[in-house]
């Protein structure tokens, strides 16, 4: 066989369908995914506040936020995504813990938005409209089926920062339960919740709530938790001077 005879054949062998496909159509291989859920800190009502985007953080929430970002700046691996609820108390947490990934920017999930779905709890399910519940089911369904799968290629870990009803939701779907049992959970302010997604497509929950980054008399939002804020107490004193003894 003639040099030139060899040549062709070996391009032949190459450009054959078979050949191409095996280097172009393989699909890249399934891998784990952890999302990390971090509720907004401490808020206060405000009357004047958005309609839409409801109110900021407190100056409590504020500090609960920026521990959660010392917190979670200490993660193995960092972060490949930052996601946040267009509220804007979640916002403002995102705001605070980003100040511990310079360089980094958060993208809003219009999903990740505060919401009431179903629930089994009567005195809840009273208050709300069902046409609303429902939709918030919905939205939430649609919010775990984007983001709550296998990675592509390599593992991933993404942040999502957002309010306790869409955290205890997602948790329920996780966990394969009844997801109108959503509020037999009740994760802090500024609170970490890791959920991470097999290669194989299961789900394994990490943990909820968690709130080990945040000293106890500062910890808000749970059931339990006493009602704080960051002013200055009253300075306990007795009624009346004690008297200076004689020299």
């Amino acid at each position: 066989m003639t040099l030139k005879m060899l040549f062709v054949l070996v391009l032949l062998i190459a450009t054959t369908p078979s050949a191409v496909a095996d280097k172009t159509s393989a699909p890249p291989e399934s891998a784990t995914r952890t999302i990390v859920l971090v509720r907004h800190g401490n808020y206060l009502p405000n009357p004047d506040a958005d309609k839409k985007l409801g109110p900021g953080l407190s100056v409590l929430g504020v500090a609960q936020a920026q521990m959660a970002g010392a917190r979670l700046v200490g993660f193995p691996g960092g972060f490949d995504a930052l996601y946040v609820s267009p509220m804007q108390r979640a916002r403002d947490t995102a705001a605070a813990i980003a100040q511990e990934f310079p360089g980094r920017s958060f993208s809003i999930i219009d999903g990740l938005e505060e919401c009431t779905p179903p629930t089994w709890r009567k005195e809840v399910a009273d208050k709300e409209d069902p046409a609303s519940m429902a939709a918030c089911k919905k939205q939430l369904d649609g919010v775990f089926d984007e983001y709550f799968k296998p990675a592509q290629g390599k593992p991933r870990t993404e942040m999502m920062v957002c309010h306790g009803n869409v955290i205890r939701y997602l948790v329920t779907r996780a966990l394969g339960v009844d997801t109108k049992s959503w509020l037999e959970m009740s994760p802090g302010h500024a609170s970490i919740t890791r959920i991470r997604v097999e290669a194989d497509g299961r789900f394994k929950v990490l943990s909820v709530g968690d709130v080990g980054h945040i000293p106890a008399n500062m910890r808000t939002g749970s059931t339990g938790d006493a009602d704080r804020d960051l002013g200055a107490p009253a300075l306990p004193l007795q009624s009346t001077t004690p008297a200076v003894p004689a020299r």
